[in-house]
């Protein structure tokens, strides 16, 4: 793990380029601590620069940015190439490799790219990457990016005359140290923003620079500006492939199959030069993951959590069951409100764009409480996008045929009536009734009347993901693209709706969201996490599994909840679906009021030519009274008006 930026010009270089690149670099020292390399080549109007994180081969054979052994390509990498030994091991049988200098995956990655060609390469590494890869032979430059889209890679043409240049990176802040980068920002980003907490790819904050979506690499010819992106790796053909060609073993034989892909992962991602370990939270995808992870040691496995004062958010008990069981290294934090809020004015650093998912906040403080003892902690992460694992799974086709038994005109009535009581009186109402079976029934229920009209269960989805459904109402701008429609699902047509909503999940919320979360918050403390579920053939098997073993009898990840029962006992880890979540509702009326209001200052909200003050400030006046909880609503606005002023 590490990072990466770089940038490449029409003409060639002057004098500053090295002491631009070196500033570029040192941005993102959190990425890598341990090493810094740049590599200018002016005349050919190309500059790459590296800071490691030293996981394989800690020795200076790593250094980077790396040549290859002829001298053809350079290469400014970030990530694992978790098969790198199998693919050494293929290369020095078809007589392919060279000497090697080292250990690294890095040196692998780029002989298997001169013997096999980049597609190729890219076909046989299973990993998670992004890199910049310049071939000094044809005068051209590569911007590649994994599977699934684990790592990141900003990238987009900047300057204008002889100043202009491609810009590209792990981090946005590596970019803003370029003289030519003008910080525009994209009006479709900010309601993007608000309405789904993130900003989906290609997309980023700002106008003229871009995401690099998963699976694609860019091609780029300087000199004649000429750019293509090929895709390697289709996450939507992938699943209409595998619904086309189901697994036909029985539902034993899928836990069986699933245990076996799993465990081969987990085993490859275990593989580190340095002290490794797990997130484990108590819940049914992290134990699986921690579970297989001890069952391949011979030393108890270092796992880690954190809980939270307020008893509704703490899962710190059930993790510490799982963790007794398994017979782990168990470290345990639990942490206090003014814990959490000390990480608040940090986190427009962290996230070098607005990014509003409040359970960043928890992600950092595990990773850093994780930091003080391993280097890298694999996680639970993609359980849900691909064994179906979401509430919205199991209910919407349940709640869609509801819908549409009730006319048309009648359904703002009813949505008026159930959001008149607030999500606090409706938990007070059903909490008997449920005995704790749903959590936070209330804001499901306003959750499910905001989209009562929806006219077919592909915009329920929608409106399901929408944080805010009027999100266009609170910028003074009408919104163009939302992030979805200019994606071409001709080839998921033929999945049903609860297939489809996985497989947008999986090229959506997935990257924009869970993975991008993630990885900021570990790499802002220097640690590497690894997902396991992203395996290439775990996610192939996944799309292979009939609906109806994901979710039997309306119980959600059916075989990953038989993969985990097989090594820790059911009752240790069954019960309600939860989030990552903290009480950042309670905290904006307590704690956290003085620094919401300085952000929504109605003379600085008036000057904002982005915003719609009158309706900002109505949601933080329903907020403040209790009535509501806007809690989703308010929070990427917060994000926002912070952001810009760091």
């Amino acid at each position: 793990m590490c990072g990466f930026a770089g940038f490449v010009s029409r003409s060639a270089l002057g004098t500053d380029s090295d002491v631009i690149i070196a500033r570029m670099t040192d941005t993102i020292a959190h990425r890598g601590p341990d090493d810094a390399g740049t590599w200018v080549d002016r005349s050919a109007g190309v500059a790459l620069g590296h800071r490691r994180l030293s996981i394989i081969d800690l020795s200076a054979a790593g250094h980077q940015p790396m040549p290859s052994a002829s001298g053809r390509y350079v290469i400014a990498y970030n990530g694992e190439i978790y098969n790198f030994r199998t693919l050494r091991h293929t290369l020095e049988q078809e007589g392919l490799a060279p000497p090697w200098r080292g250990d690294s995956d890095t040196e692998v990655l780029l002989v298997a790219i001169e013997a096999w060609g980049l597609d190729e390469a890219l076909s046989r590494a299973s990993g998670m990457f992004a890199f910049a890869l310049w071939d000094r032979k044809e005068q051209q430059l590569f911007l590649a990016r994994d599977r699934m889209g684990e790592k990141p890679l900003y990238y987009g043409w900047q300057g204008q005359g002889e100043g202009r240049a491609m810009l590209f990176g792990s981090d946005l802040s590596s970019l803003r140290q370029h003289p030519a980068f003008t910080p525009e920002l994209d009006e479709d980003a900010v309601n993007m923003l608000f309405r789904y907490l993130y900003i989906p790819d290609p997309h980023s904050i700002y106008r003229g620079i871009q995401k690099l979506r998963p699976g694609t690499y860019l091609s780029v010819c300087p000199r004649s500006g000429k750019e293509t992106i090929t895709t390697y790796w289709d996450t939507l053909a992938i699943a209409a492939e595998g619904q086309k060609a189901p697994f036909q073993g029985s539902p034993q034989e899928a836990v069986d199959q699933l245990s076996n892909l799993l465990g081969q992962a987990v085993e490859r991602q275990m593989v580190a030069d340095v002290p490794l370990g797990a997130f484990l939270s108590g819940g049914i995808d992290s134990s699986a993951i921690v579970a297989l992870m001890q069952s391949r040691s011979h030393r108890p496995i270092k796992t880690f959590t954190i809980g939270f004062t307020e008893k509704a958010y703490n899962e710190a008990d059930h993790a510490r069951a799982v963790a007794n069981h398994l017979g782990t290294d168990h470290t345990e934090m639990i942490v206090s409100p003014a814990d959490v809020l000390s990480v608040v004015p940090m986190l427009s650093k962290m996230y070098t764009e607005p990014f509003a998912d409040s359970s960043q906040l928890p992600t950092f403080l595990v990773s850093r409480l994780a930091r003080q003892s391993v280097t890298v902690s694999l996680s639970g992460d993609a359980g849900d996008e691909l064994f179906g694992g979401y509430n919205r799974y199991r209910y919407a086709q349940q709640y869609w045929r509801l819908i549409n038994c009730i006319p048309t005109p009648a359904r703002g009535w009813m949505a008026s009536i159930l959001q008149s009581v607030s999500p606090a009186q409706w938990d007070r109402a059903l909490g008997f009734i449920l005995r704790n079976s749903v959590r936070n029934p209330g804001e499901k229920i306003h959750k499910s009347a905001s989209v009562l009209q929806s006219d077919s269960i592909d915009a329920l989805y929608r409106g399901l993901l929408s944080i805010n459904g009027n999100a266009n109402d609170l910028t003074a701008r009408p919104a163009g693209d939302d992030g979805f429609t200019n994606r071409d699902l001709v080839s998921i047509e033929s999945l049903d709706p609860i297939e489809r909503m996985m497989a947008l999940d999986a090229i959506h919320y997935l990257p924009n969201d869970i993975l991008a979360k993630v990885d900021r918050a570990s790499m802002a403390v220097s640690l590497e996490s690894r997902i396991p579920m992203l395996d290439p053939e775990v996610v192939r098997f996944a799309w292979t599994l009939p609906m109806a073993m994901k979710i039997r009898d309306g119980v959600t990840k059916w075989p990953l909840r038989q993969l985990l029962y097989r090594h820790v006992p059911q009752k240790l880890v069954e019960r309600p679906k939860t989030g990552f979540g903290i009480p950042i509702g309670d905290w904006l009326r307590g704690p956290l009021r003085d620094w919401a209001e300085d952000l929504l200052d109605p003379r600085d909200l008036a000057a904002d030519p982005l915003l719609n003050a009158r309706a900002v400030l109505e949601l933080w006046k329903a907020h403040l009274s209790g009535s509501k909880n806007m809690q989703h609503q308010l929070w990427p606005i917060l994000i926002f008006r912070s952001w810009g002023k760091n």
